[in-house]
């Protein structure tokens, strides 16, 4: 089975809003993160979304879904965790819980505040992770990245070729990513900054999938007001 996870355990704190996570910012006439559902849903091939949410505000995620889905269960709430890989594992144990473990579950994880995934995208990434068993969206970078092994001197410059930017959906055999991460030391888990780097950690082949430059994470002040821009122009 396909199942979605969007992570949305944040509070959004380089936002600077102090009275919502910033996944609950309006965009247009609704949430930032109604729109990011929205676009999982158009997927006739994800079988559930579980939504992975902030243990303060499940039950406001669960009062926008019956806004904006009515009584449908098609989605679910999950509390999320201390970090983004606890809140990813909490909606694995329920996937498990609500559907039993299987060697063939994958999960298509997603940033709650990219709200500009294409279908396009989601189709190419489960298409990736049931053949690869891990993929990562991702762009080339058209920046040359600098690396500085102390945070004061330029250690060295990779060639800009090899260099991609990291967006989501990244996608997972679900009993593969839960074995890796099982294997990890404590230490090794500490290093953690997104789910892919427990495949690169255990030297697993994450699949490419092409991304987009629409498909932004919103993050700070100037990123909601280009998503604003963003939005306007696709609905004229």
């Amino acid at each position: 089975m396909v199942f979605a996870a969007i992570v949305a355990g944040g509070i959004g704190s380089r936002m600077n809003v102090a009275d919502m996570p910033k996944q609950f910012l309006n965009l247009g006439d609704r949430p930032i993160i109604i729109h990011t559902i929205q676009k999982f849903l158009l997927s006739k091939r994800i079988d559930r979304v579980y939504i992975g949410v902030h243990p303060d505000w499940t039950d406001y995620m669960s009062e926008l879904l019956e806004k904006y889905f009515g009584d449908s269960n098609a989605c679910v709430t999950v509390p999320g965790g201390a970090d983004r890989s606890e809140t990813l594992f909490n909606v694995i144990d329920r996937i498990e819980s609500d559907y039993g473990e299987s060697d063939s579950n994958v999960v298509l994880t997603h940033d709650a505040v990219r709200p500009f995934v294409s279908l396009r995208i989601i189709e190419e990434n489960i298409d990736a992770v049931l053949k690869h068993g891990a993929a990562n969206t991702v762009i080339q970078s058209i920046d040359t990245v600098m690396v500085s092994s102390d945070g004061e001197f330029i250690t060295s410059v990779p060639e800009r070729k090899h260099m991609y930017q990291s967006q989501t959906p990244q996608s997972f055999n679900i009993a593969l990513l839960r074995k890796m991460y099982q294997s990890l030391s404590e230490e090794e888990k500490g290093t953690l900054t997104d789910a892919c780097r427990i495949c690169t950690v255990r030297n697993y082949p994450i699949y490419i999938v092409e991304g987009e430059t629409v498909n932004l994470k919103i993050t700070t002040p100037t990123d909601y007001k280009l998503a604003q821009v963003i939005l306007d122009e696709t609905n004229k």
